[in-house]
């Protein structure tokens, strides 16, 4: 393998960085793979042959469109430079026609989606609104605003601007006007199905109330005003009544700080000619039926004139249930020790499609397929089979067809179309990867047991060939509520991540990644455990016997055994670092959470001091191993300062520690330069420190 350096470090004033070199001083094989493009949001028009796409091409974000059967895409937008502003909340109208979708901010961050500005652009950004002509390729800037949806007619875009609703003509530039005026902040925005009534969230602090704007009225009408916090309605497919989520309102009589809490909610029923407002269901009192912390949260749905739709973790994993609209009866629809996700509607209300990590392999739970359930009487058949990792279903097409994303483990992620009447299935968009040669190994799984006997699940890449005394790496994912597969993941930032952890094992690294306690993908108890994340994280415990198993493996170094991992991944691996630096011999911990106190006195109380004992900066008095620390300064997930209060504490005691600092990222890398630079410098950090 010929080495070729990809950074330069110097020294300022003491301070270690990174800088990038010249042209040509580059990981060539990395940055190639790096390029490969990544294909996000993927939708499809009811009634007609057609899908589209974003695509992230070397930082260049653009919407892709392809007609059936042939399916031969184009290129429908010209985004052509790295802006760094990414492409969210994309639809397509049922007849194929328009397309409506926003453009900039950061839609990953844990505050409010605001303006972000990653390239460091000397002009300000902004979010705005787009209607696109897929008729002619026409592309209208609406104006400032963001999370649109089209109008039932396909006539109009509605959109939120500053905390208010606006709408604007498709196919118009700077003609949006407010269509009402409001307290609080609007969000969830639908249209009745004959659009003549909008529903939406009034978020006012600490509660919010669920609001309907008449095309005529010149009122708002509220719906079931409370002190509780309601949100998520969903029309009745005849347009008379509305159903909501409801549930207690935060602040009042403070919670055991000491224990996770499970919050109860309830479906609540309003007829709006009556105005009269019933519960219709209310989650049972057990732990596990709480409200589901999973994407969509309940995921509350009314397709279909008799039923309404949810999930919930009741029965231990995160299923579809079916009520009653008049009966209140409950059903399950899905069943079994897998995880339900990414549900969508036919046109009838029929049947749901969703992703799965199911299927006829024993190793399927590692993996994710395509589903579909009757609503009628709850017949489940499972769509995909194989060693792809498939995500993101939708029907289109008169139902006739779905479609979905789908990777191998050296495939990476593209559309596909499953046709429901002949179960023939067709890739789209080969073209985008035509020469993509990624020699990449296929992980085998493998299952591990900590020293308080949980169970966790991990996927093991080797370099090929009997090789001995190899570099050894722990990869730890984020969130922490994430699942990595037995292949290309299908989220951009673990798309990216998963290059990296191949690329490290034709360098000749053995890397494991590590599906942790309190992640998903295996069910309520091992994403709930005790005393984990600011009470006790117990979920190092896993870590910590992933990096014994690998140091243990017969044809790894034990010196030689590393660790990384970006975001709730960078906090346990600063907690590998610091609790345990016999085992792990260096590290690159990205943007991670480092300590959970800030300036309380740890003694203050029980609770202070499970957060101190729960923070990374807390051990540093043992943290030996040499690392890496990459952080954006504008990052709105985890605070910037935690990397400088972490760099502070390791300074006083000389612990080798390097920076990579990008001004004005986020903690996505949305300006593709700055992603290129974070894993050119955590491959070249490991293989200095490690090889």
């Amino acid at each position: 393998m010929k080495f070729l350096k990809a950074l330069q470090i110097c020294v300022i004033s003491g301070l270690l960085l990174w800088q990038s070199c010249a042209i040509g001083q580059e990981y060539t094989d990395l940055r190639k793979l790096l390029n490969i493009p990544y294909i996000g949001d993927i939708k499809g028009a009811a009634k007609a042959d057609r899908i589209v796409f974003t695509v992230n091409e070397k930082g260049h974000r653009n919407i892709y469109a392809a007609d059936g059967p042939n399916y031969s895409i184009r290129k429908v937008t010209s985004f052509d430079e790295d802006d760094a502003q990414e492409i969210t909340s994309m639809s397509i109208s049922s007849d194929g026609n328009w397309v409506v979708f926003a453009r900039g901010g950061d839609h990953g961050s844990n505050s409010a989606a605001v303006a972000v500005n990653p390239a460091s652009l000397t002009s300000a950004t902004k979010i705005e609104v787009f209607s696109l002509s897929l008729t002619d390729n026409k592309l209208y800037k609406v104006g400032v605003g963001d999370f649109p949806v089209l109008h039932p007619t396909n006539k109009t875009v509605t959109y939120l601007r500053g905390g208010n609703v606006w709408s604007s003509p498709l196919g118009r530039e700077g003609a949006g006007k407010q269509l009402f005026a409001m307290r609080g902040s609007a969000g969830n925005i639908q249209w009745s199905p004959d659009g003549s009534q909008l529903a939406f969230v009034s978020r006012r602090g600490t509660y919010s109330f669920i609001g309907v704007y008449q095309n005529a009225g010149k009122r708002l009408k509220w719906v079931g005003p409370s002190f509780y916090t309601d949100a998520f309605p969903q029309w009745s497919p005849d347009g008379k009544k509305i159903a909501f989520v409801r549930r207690e309102p935060t602040g009042g009589v403070i919670d055991s700080l000491n224990t996770a809490i499970s919050r109860s909610w309830s479906v609540m029923i309003a007829d709006l000619s009556s105005d009269k407002v019933e519960k219709v269901y209310a989650s049972p009192s057990k732990r596990r039926a709480g409200y589901p912390r999973i994407g969509g949260g309940v995921n509350l749905r009314w397709k279909n004139a008799n039923y309404i739709t949810f999930m919930s973790y009741e029965d231990g994993w995160p299923h579809l249930y079916r009520l009653d609209a008049r009966s209140k009866a409950v059903q399950q629809l899905t069943k079994g020790s897998f995880t339900v996700e990414d549900i969508a509607y036919d046109s009838k209300g029929e049947y749901i499609v969703f992703a799965a990590n199911t299927g006829k392999d024993k190793f399927d739970f590692e993996r994710s397929h395509v589903g579909r359930v009757s609503l009628a009487n709850a017949n489940m058949e499972i769509l995909t089979e194989g060693e792809g990792i498939e995500s993101s279903p939708f029907f289109y097409h008169g139902d006739n067809l779905i479609g979905f994303k789908s990777s191998t483990y050296d495939k990476p992620v593209q559309p596909k179309v499953h046709d429901v009447r002949t179960a023939k299935q067709l890739a789209v968009a080969d073209e985008l990867f035509k020469g993509v040669q990624t020699g990449f190994v296929k992980p085998t799984q493998v299952s591990i047991t900590s020293e308080d006997g949980v169970k966790f699940s991990s996927q093991y890449f080797k370099p090929q060939g009997n090789k001995k005394n190899l570099p050894a790496v722990v990869y730890i994912h984020g969130g922490p509520r994430r699942q990595m597969y037995l292949g290309w993941h299908h989220r951009d930032y673990y798309f990216y991540d998963y290059i990296t952890c191949q690329y490290l094992v034709q360098q000749g690294f053995a890397v494991l990644s590590v599906n942790y306690r309190t992640g998903t993908g295996y069910g309520y108890d091992f994403q709930n455990p005790k005393a984990a994340g600011a009470l006790g994280a117990s979920e190092y415990k896993d870590i910590l016997a992933a990096g014994k198993w690998l140091a243990g493996q017969s044809d790894v170094d034990p010196n030689k055994v590393g660790v990384f991992g970006g975001s709730y991944g960078g906090f346990l691996t600063a907690m590998a670092l610091a609790k345990n630096s016999d085992v792990f011999k260096a590290g690159v911990d990205i943007h991670g959470v480092h300590n959970r106190l800030r300036d309380r006195d740890p003694n203050s109380s029980r609770t202070a001091r499970l957060n101190w004992d729960s923070s990374p900066s807390r051990w540093v008095d043992t943290w030996k191993s040499p690392v890496l620390l990459i952080h954006g300064d504008d990052d709105g997930n985890v605070g910037f300062w935690h990397s400088i209060d972490l760099y502070k504490r390791l300074k006083v005691r000389n612990v080798d520690v390097e920076v990579l600092v990008l001004p004005d990222e986020n903690h996505h890398w949305q300006l593709f330069e700055n992603l290129i630079k974070v894993k050119e410098a955590t491959v070249d950090f490991l293989i200095r420190k490690l090889k």
